[in-house]
């Protein structure tokens, strides 16, 4: 049985979205490492599986400085969570849509897949 609230999922979308717009490095890995203390692992869609932590870290330094994620929606559907993000490029018109699968496992941990339609 999942002990994961709607609450506690909310506020970890919203809020590594808000610590991200903010350049608060910070505060974007503490929302992950408090949902996922059990692991993490995060997909690119159409490449391998990876270990979550260093795939973050990896986002962070080469997309933070570049791109604002503004929230077009997000779907709570029990322990699992599909988002469609726009991330504009800062400095221009381009806009890359995601749609964000989260699953919220029972162990505390996080797999994340990304599916990206590139500009």
């Amino acid at each position: 049985m999942n002990t994961i609230t709607r609450e506690a999922i909310e506020t970890f979308l919203h809020g590594q979205v808000s610590a991200w717009n903010a350049n608060d490095k910070d505060a974007f890995l503490d929302h992950y490492r408090r949902l996922a203390p059990g692991g993490l692992s995060i997909e690119y869609v159409g490449r391998s599986l990876g270990d979550g932590w260093p795939v973050l870290e990896g986002m962070w330094q080469q997309q933070n400085a570049k791109i604002e994620i503004e929230e077009v929606t997000a779907i709570v559907n029990g322990n699992e969570v599909a988002c469609h993000n726009r991330n504009k490029v800062k400095g221009s018109t381009v806009a890359i849509d995601t749609i964000e699968l989260y699953r919220f496992g029972d162990n505390g941990q996080l797999s994340v897949r990304y599916f990206i339609r590139q500009p």
